[in-house]
């Protein structure tokens, strides 16, 4: 069984790549089980640009087959905001809760038109001083006015998606991930670990 590591320190993030994984040979790991304590600062000016430089980052300092993700949500009425700084919008610490109350403060009184918004998600596999994979996948839809549903994470609840007719955060995992950004991405991320492995990686 191979050692893939996930270059995040977020607990969830580990959770979900273990489920992608499953029926996988590869046990997954994070930086901190490892040692690696410092993470490389995102100086990239895409999604798919810091998600290389993470991947590179931790795959030199650990030498093990790297994944690591970036994604965020673009909102028509912000100029393509939060954008890049989606997990900071708020300031550093600010919970998903905080940082959709402050998102519907921000976009208060805008017409629907204007709420037009994408989530993306980019991903990049890297070994040592190589990039092996890069995917970057989106999904168009709203903000809703309102913060609706209990299921996903960060910005779901109020991510309105018009052929659901419900926000991300109001349907089960399954259902999103067969259209949201980061299902798409993760499904050709799994694609490519199944051949790598397949290929004697």
């Amino acid at each position: 069984m191979s050692v893939l590591l996930l270059a995040s320190q977020n607990p969830g993030k580990l959770g979900e790549m273990r489920v992608l994984v499953d029926g996988l040979p590869f046990r997954v790991v994070g930086p901190r089980e490892i040692g690696i304590a410092n993470a490389p600062d995102e100086t990239g000016a895409s999604f798919l640009e810091n998600a290389t430089i993470k991947a590179l980052a931790y795959a030199r300092a650990s030498g093990l087959l790297t994944v690591a993700d970036d994604s965020g949500l673009s909102v028509d009425a912000l100029d393509g905001g939060p954008g890049l700084y989606s997990s900071r919008f708020g300031g550093e610490g600010a919970s998903d809760l905080e940082r959709n109350r402050l998102l519907l403060e921000t976009l208060r009184g805008v017409p629907r038109e204007r709420r037009r918004a994408r989530f993306t998600s980019a991903v990049a596999v890297a070994k040592d001083a190589a990039v092996l994979f890069q995917a970057e996948e989106s999904v168009v839809g709203e903000i809703a006015e309102e913060m609706r549903g209990a299921s996903g994470f960060g910005y779901d609840p109020l991510f309105f998606y018009p052929p659901f007719g419900k926000t991300f955060g109001e349907v089960p995992r399954e259902e999103k991930d067969r259209v949201s950004h980061r299902g798409k991405a993760f499904a050709r991320l799994r694609d490519f670990l199944a051949g790598w492995r397949e290929a004697g990686g």
